[in-house]
């Protein structure tokens, strides 16, 4: 790991759910992303996805996010681990976050409780040289309560798949 990349700014939110690992791991991986990232103060919506490589649940696939401020990411599976760890790493942001970061890292992490699972949701920036106060503060004022937002909704759609 480089020395930017231990450097990086997180946040981080969890969501509970009736669903077992198994079976959240197994679900929120496919999930739309379009029906789950609207726009959020200056952070923008995730309106489309192009380019997917496959199933998204391999370590290697990549795909294409394309946002509402006519931006986008690529994300690309660095880490799974079923049940317990899904990872990515985004690149080649655009826009605000292209000028301000060289790139993040997600992860999902899926732990057992004796009534379902808790679905941990961490996103780790790696700001660009003298830009991590900016990306610090975009992280604490957008980006920690966007997650806890858009994590809850994507807890529900799992136990209400899982129960199908």
């Amino acid at each position: 790991m480089t020395e930017h990349r231990r450097r990086g700014i997180s946040a981080s939110a969890d969501a509970v759910t009736r669903s077992n690992p198994k079976q959240a791991y197994e679900i929120s991986g496919p999930l739309d992303p379009t029906r789950f990232y609207p726009r959020f103060g200056p952070l923008p919506a995730v309106i489309e996805v192009r380019k997917q490589s496959g199933e998204w649940n391999t370590v290697g696939r990549t795909r294409t996010l394309m946002l509402s401020d006519g931006g986008h990411v690529i994300e690309t599976i660095t880490n799974t681990d079923p049940p317990a760890l899904f990872a990515y790493e985004l690149s080649e942001f655009q826009k605000l976050f292209g000028t301000l970061v060289s790139g993040a890292r997600a992860e999902w992490r899926f732990e057992p409780l004796q009534t379902g699972s808790i679905v941990r949701w961490s996103y780790t920036f790696f700001a660009r040289p003298a830009r991590g106060w900016i990306v610090w503060l975009i992280v604490r004022l957008w980006w920690a309560r966007y997650m806890r937002q858009v994590l809850p909704p994507i807890a529900r759609e799992i136990d209400h798949l899982a129960s199908q």
